[in-house]
C-alpha cells in the first residue's frame, strides 16, 4: 500500500511520537509510507513538509526570518512568541481572523497534500489536524476534508476532542460541545482564543463535516462515545476503536538496579515517576496533585528516602517536605525512558484530562504498576485493585485532583512488596495482550485493506 501520514510534527510526544511509529512501521513492512508535517525535524527523506510552498513574496519573506530563527528556539527566551509573531505578519488575514476567535484554518497547501508524496497515496490518516502549539500555528486546513474524502480513503485517529467543539481540545466539564458552544465558559483551555467565536466555529465545522467521509478511530471507548454525539457522527463512514500500543521489546522489564546505577539514582530509595511536558503549566497533566500527595506520602514513611522523577521539564531539584523531585527534563530516547520506567517502584499521572496517554503504557509495559486519575481513557488502560482484587490489577485508579487518595495509594503500594511486584507482573501481562505495538500497526493496516477493498468495490457515481 502507497499510506500517507499526517501529523503536526516528525519528532514530539503524544500524538505525534505515535504517527511517527506508524510511519516508520509501515515503510519497515516494505509499504510505500510518508509523512506529511506542519513541523519537521528530523532529516528523513520521507517526511515531506506541509507548508513550504509559499510564493508570494510577501509571506516568503517573513517566513524566511521565521525559519531562520527555528535553531534558536529551544535555547534563547523569547524566540518562540518572535517566531508567532512573524507568522502572523505572513497573512495579515489569518492574524485577523485570530484576533476574531476563528479556528486557524489558514494552510492552502492542505488542499495540495495528495501533491507532496512522489507517488499518489492509496490512503490518507491524519493525527491532530490541529497545530495551534507550531510557531505558525495551524497547519492543515479542514475545509479541504470534503474535496479530498471525495478523492481518497481519510482516515483519522482523535487524539483529543478539538474536532467536536467550538475551540478546546477537551471540555472538562462543559457540555455544549454537543448544542452549539457559545459562551464558552473558558477560552483560555488549549488550544486558546481571543475572543468567543465558538459558536460560529462549531457550525463551521459541522458543516465541513457534513460533506464529509470520514473513517475514524480512537484510543478509548470514552472519546469514541463522545464521537458518537457530536457534529463529526454525520461525517463517519466507520469507526473503529484501536487502542495505542507501544514497543514492547523496549518497554519491557528489566534490572532495576542496573537502571538506577545508569541513572545515578540511589539503590535504596522509593522512586516515583511521573510524566508530563509543561510541568506545572500544562493544561492536562496535574503535577501539583502528584507532589502534594508525595509529600504526604513521606510523612507517613519515616526513615524511608523519597524521590518523585518528573519527565517533561527541566528545573533545580526541590524539597517536597522529606521527599525530593528531580526534575530530569523531556527524554527523546525511548530507551532511556524505558530505563527511567524501570528503575521506578511506580509511575503516577494525575490528569485533568486525558484520552489514552503513552506514558501509562510505557509504564504498563516495563511491569511498573501505575497508580492514575480515573478519568478519560486512563480507566481503559489500568485494571484498577479497588474493582476486582489483587489478581488481575495493574494498579489503582484514584478520583481527580485528590492528593490524599493518590497519597494513600502510594503508602500502600511502597508498603506492599510482593503486591507491588503482583501488580507489576500483571501490568507486563496485559500489556503484552493488549497495547503491543505490532498489534496496533496490524490492526491499521487490516483496516485500510478492508477500506480500499470497499471503494474498489463500490459503485462509481
Amino acid at each position: 500500500m502507497k499510506i500517507l501520514t499526517l501529523s503536526t510534527a516528525d519528532i514530539g510526544g503524544g500524538a505525534e511520537k505515535i504517527a511517527w511509529t506508524l510511519f516508520r512501521r509501515y515503510r519497515e513492512q516494505r509499504h510505500r509510507s510518508w509523512l506529511a508535517v506542519g513541523l519537521k525535524r528530523s532529516r528523513d527523506p520521507d517526511v515531506l513538509r506541509l507548508g513550504g510552498g509559499v510564493r508570494r513574496p510577501w509571506p516568503r519573506a517573513w517566513r524566511a526570518l521565521r525559519e531562520a530563527l527555528d535553531h534558536l528556539a529551544g535555547g534563547v527566551r523569547g524566540i518562540p512568541r518572535v517566531e508567532r509573531l512573524l507568522s502572523l505578519l505572513e497573512d495579515p488575514r489569518r492574524a485577523a481572523d485570530l484576533l476574531l476567535g476563528h479556528d486557524d484554518f489558514h494552510a492552502p497547501e492542505a488542499w495540495r497534500l495528495l501533491e507532496l508524496p512522489p507517488e499518489p497515496p492509496d490512503i490518507v490518516h491524519g493525527h491532530n489536524l490541529h497545530g495551534a502549539w507550531l510557531p505558525s500555528g495551524g497547519y492543515f486546513d479542514l475545509r479541504a476534508l470534503p474535496s479530498l474524502s471525495q478523492r481518497i480513503p481519510i482516515v483519522l485517529t482523535l487524539h483529543d476532542a478539538w474536532l467536536l467543539s467550538g475551540h478546546c481540545a477537551h471540555s472538562f466539564g462543559c457540555d455544549r460541545w454537543k448544542i452549539g458552544c457559545g459562551q464558552c465558559p473558558d477560552l483560555a483551555i488549549y488550544p486558546a482564543i481571543h475572543r468567543d467565536a465558538t459558536a460560529r466555529n462549531w457550525r463551521h465545522k459541522r458543516a465541513i463535516f457534513s460533506a464529509s467521509r470520514l473513517y475514524l478511530a480512537t484510543p478509548s471507548r470514552w472519546l469514541m462515545a463522545k464521537v458518537e454525539r457530536s457534529i463529526l457522527a454525520e461525517a463517519v463512514r466507520d469507526a473503529r476503536v484501536i487502542p495505542h500500543g507501544v514497543d514492547l521489546g523496549t518497554f519491557g522489564p528489566g534490572d532495576a538496579g542496573a537502571a538506577r546505577r545508569h541513572l545515578a539514582i540511589p539503590p535504596d530509595a522509593a522512586v516515583l515517576l511521573f510524566s508530563g511536558p509543561g510541568g506545572h503549566k500544562s493544561p492536562w497533566r496535574n503535577l501539583r496533585t502528584v507532589e502534594i500527595a508525595v509529600e504526604a506520602a513521606a510523612e507517613r514513611l519515616p526513615g524511608r528516602r523519597l524521590i518523585l522523577v518528573c519527565l517533561g521539564r527541566s528545573a533545580a531539584r526541590q524539597r517536597l517536605g522529606q521527599a525530593e523531585a528531580w526534575h530530569v527534563g523531556y527524554q527523546a530516547d525511548p530507551a532511556t525512558v524505558a530505563r527511567y520506567c524501570q528503575a521506578a517502584d511506580l509511575y503516577v499521572h494525575a490528569a485533568r484530562a486525558d484520552t489514552f496517554p503513552t506514558s501509562v503504557l510505557e509504564a504498563l509495559g516495563c511491569g511498573t504498576p501505575v497508580i492514575a486519575t480515573g478519568l478519560g481513557g486512563i480507566p481503559e488502560q489500568v485494571k484498577d485493585m479497588a474493582a476486582g482484587g489483587a489478581d488481575d490489577a495493574t494498579g489503582v485508579l484514584v478520583p481527580a485532583a485528590d492528593p490524599r487518595a493518590m497519597a494513600e495509594a502510594i503508602v500502600r503500594l511502597l508498603g506492599d512488596e510482593h503486591l507491588r511486584r503482583r501488580l507489576g507482573d500483571n501490568a507486563r501481562r496485559d500489556a503484552v495482550q493488549r497495547f503491543d505495538l505490532d498489534r496496533l500497526v496490524g490492526d491499521y493496516l487490516d483496516w485500510y485493506a478492508q477500506i480500499l477493498a470497499g471503494a474498489r468495490a463500490a459503485p462509481r457515481t
